[in-house]
């Protein structure tokens, strides 16, 4: 398995949950976005010297969207936030 492929499932499962239980929006489109970005960086892991910069990519991915907020909707930490009230 590409060493990328942990952290893109990651980000989609977390961007889905985020929409679902946290948003109220049931959307399968993250989930075809997601496999489609896990298998094209799991690709460019196959290119000499490149390995690196798609695992990179697949953490940067991970962190941007733990602490975005899209089109108004509170990110994931909000909603783990509002749920743990920490």
């Amino acid at each position: 398995m590409a060493r990328s492929t942990g952290p893109m499932l990651a980000v989609t499962a977390v961007s889905f949950g985020n929409q679902w239980l946290g948003n109220n929006n049931f959307d399968l489109k993250i989930i075809v976005a997601g496999g489609i970005a896990t298998v094209l960086l799991a690709g460019v892991e196959q290119i000499p010297g490149a390995a690196p910069i798609a695992v990179g990519i697949a953490w940067i991915a991970f962190i941007t969207l733990m602490f975005t907020r899209l089109n108004g909707q509170p990110s994931p930490i909000d909603n783990l936030n509002k749920l743990t009230g920490i």
